[in-house]
């Protein structure tokens, strides 16, 4: 992943990005379970489309109407269009993005599936730290303090 520039810098390359069309991701850079989730995003064939921003990251801005808690606690994503969307829907938006992904998007539309999914992730919610701590055993390392505020794409090979 490259290093995004953070503060007033920060806030003119996400517009950039947005005017570009691609989609701002927020994520917890200091959970291991969400660095790796992040990182395997970003190693998938479309994440060239996904601004990547680590808002545990000092100087990290997610924006006006997105508070560095509610950020922290819940995935979000800013849709172009300025739109934000969290939870359920954010990960909906990701996995349209990315063609390895797109399937499971197209279910997340269908009829009851999205309150279903956003049922799901709210009860994830309180089993996320634990989650993190048996992903930090299995290997799982915070992106925070290696990348920081992220943009763009990891290095490496891309699946489909």
């Amino acid at each position: 992943m490259t290093v995004a520039p953070v503060g007033d810098a920060a806030e003119a390359n996400r517009a950039a990005k947005a005017d570009a069309g691609l989609l701002t991701v927020y994520y917890d850079g200091s959970c291991p379970l969400c660095s790796a989730e992040i990182g395997h995003y970003a190693g998938l064939r479309g994440s060239e489309r996904l601004c990547f921003v680590d808002v545990s990251a000092p100087g990290a801005d997610a924006g006006p109407d997105l508070s560095k808690d509610e950020a922290l606690r819940r995935f979000h994503v800013r849709r172009a269009d300025g739109r934000l969307l969290s939870g359920a829907q954010a990960f909906t938006a990701v996995w349209a993005v990315l063609p390895a992904w797109r399937s499971a998007a197209w279910l997340a539309r269908l009829p009851g599936a999205p309150a279903l999914l956003d049922g799901a992730y709210r009860a994830f919610l309180p089993v996320r730290p634990l989650l993190s701590r048996i992903a930090a055993a299995l290997g799982a390392r915070p992106s925070r303090g290696r990348a920081g505020t992220t943009s763009g794409t990891a290095t490496g090979s891309r699946e489909e």
